[in-house]
């Protein structure tokens, strides 16, 4: 129950644009901002010491970021936390990369524990790749939080940036699966 609860968590949160757009017609702002707050919260609670060090600091930043935004411009906050959640998730995965093993090893090891010895730097350069993507992506979000309008915003963080995201973890896999041949040891 505990798991399908943080499952539905994180669809929620990982849907929020989209679902802060619906809910704005019909409720008041600081409404969106406290079912927000809360489903993050709950997520965090959830998923507690299991939860994956870039989720609990991404999660904890965005609450902090949020709640302080808060206090002085509620859509603000509202519009950030797709920028908070990308900024958190970029300093990790560039603090993998300074002190190992990098986030995609880490990733890697979840389903093959015992990697082959070329694969360290091969997934040092795939976190390389995704910490550009995660950069370029937080860029586009804060442009939109300042220069699109609601719905713009609502559709590249709720939808596009998901879209580009499958992309390149799907690019990557089918790259690795069959163009990408390692240096025999």
């Amino acid at each position: 129950m505990k798991r399908l609860a943080s499952i539905l968590l994180g669809g929620l949160t990982i849907l929020y644009p989209l679902i802060a757009v619906a809910m704005l017609r019909h409720v008041p702002i600081y409404i969106v901002l406290i079912v927000l707050l809360v489903a993050l919260g709950l997520r965090l609670w959830l998923g507690g010491k299991s939860a994956p060090f870039s989720i609990i600091l991404a999660s904890i930043s965005a609450i902090t970021g949020i709640s302080v935004t808060a206090i002085f411009d509620q859509e603000l906050s509202l519009r950030l936390y797709p920028v908070f959640m990308a900024g958190a998730m970029l300093v990790a995965f560039l603090v993998s990369l300074i002190r190992g093993p990098s986030m995609i090893e880490r990733f890697a090891r979840l389903a093959e524990p015992e990697l082959p010895d070329h694969a360290s730097g091969y997934t040092y350069k795939v976190t390389v790749v995704w910490c550009a993507f995660i950069a370029i992506n937080l860029v586009i979000a804060l442009w939109t939080v300042f220069y699109a309008s609601m719905e713009v915003w609502s559709i590249y963080n709720g939808l596009i940036a998901y879209v580009l995201m499958a992309v390149l973890f799907i690019g990557e896999l089918v790259f690795r699966k069959f163009i990408w041949k390692p240096k025999e040891s």
